[in-house]
């Protein structure tokens, strides 16, 4: 048990170091038929559509962005999809501790996730993973195959169980991992596929978001009904974040949850472009798919 703290320990000073390389906001969703076979409901804040996983949710637990008060927030991403075959963490946020705080204030018990899939290297997204590997070791964790070697024997050691991902891969049923894109900064985002469409989750989107969300369209060959997360857009200007847009358009993308590294301009065009469709995110939002 000491060992396995020791070898712990080690990993977080390794995650510590990897975040010096860090590169430094729900309307009811609707549209005209889109509802037919399915039904979408209001509650509160939340959001309800139909969708093939049937009471999937998504909470958002650490981003840079309020939702509500009480929660904290800081640099990173992190957020929890219930509903699916097992239940998914996708990024642990860049502090363990105020991970864990958020997951306490919202009513998550750590002890049930049974997957971690981690975006990339960068510490505002694995930084959490030390606390969350104290409360839950059972957890199975998926990485792009280019995390150092340290990283990930650090984890085999613990006697943590982890898929490397290379390629398009399966993570459970209807979820999946593009696999690793990008150069010099190999990034993964999750897929969930739906009778709607696919659910495309980012970290950073260092790869391009355009670019991810193409990929995911070959890779399923469906539309695309939500994309969520960090779009790395923080300094694009007008112009760039115009062609972006209409991108997006292009790709038929229907509702957009831009958050963590999206920036402020690029939040303000989205929500100017997509109106009612666009999704409001930060620490605390719970999107809810029926």
């Amino acid at each position: 048990m000491k060992m396995k703290k020791k070898k712990l320990s080690i990993l977080l000073v390794l995650m510590l170091v990897m975040t010096i390389f860090t590169i430094l906001e729900i309307n009811i969703f609707h549209e005209n038929g889109w509802a037919k076979g399915g039904q979408v409901m209001n509650n509160g804040s939340e959001k309800f559509f139909a969708a093939a996983v049937k009471n999937l949710n998504i909470t958002v637990i650490y981003d840079n962005n309020p939702y509500i008060e009480g929660l904290s927030t800081a640099w990173g991403f992190s957020c929890l999809i219930r509903g699916t075959e097992k239940t998914i963490l996708f990024d642990t946020g860049g502090n363990g501790t105020i991970l864990l705080a958020n997951m306490e204030r919202l009513g998550i018990d750590p002890g049930k996730i049974d997957i971690v899939v981690l975006s990339h290297i960068h510490g505002d997204h694995v930084g959490g993973l030390e606390k969350l590997l104290e409360k839950n070791k059972n957890v199975t964790i998926y990485l792009p195959g280019s995390f150092p070697n340290r990283f990930k024997d650090g984890l085999k050691s613990a006697g943590i169980k982890i898929t490397e991902v290379q390629g398009f891969t399966k993570i459970c049923e209807d979820v999946y991992s593009t696999g690793e894109l990008g150069t010099w900064i190999k990034e993964q985002s999750l897929i969930i596929h739906t009778d709607k469409g696919i659910i495309l989750i980012t970290g950073c989107s260092h790869p391009g978001i355009v670019k991810i969300i193409t990929k995911a369209t070959e890779l399923i060959r469906d539309d695309v009904l939500f994309v969520m997360g960090g779009f790395h857009l923080a300094g694009i200007g007008k112009s760039e974040l115009g062609e972006i847009l209409r991108s997006f358009r292009k790709l038929k993308v229907k509702h957009v949850a831009p958050c963590h590294c999206s920036g402020d301009l690029a939040r303000q065009m989205f929500k100017k472009e997509f109106h009612n469709n666009y999704i409001n995110v930060g620490v605390g939002r719970v999107i809810q798919f029926k």
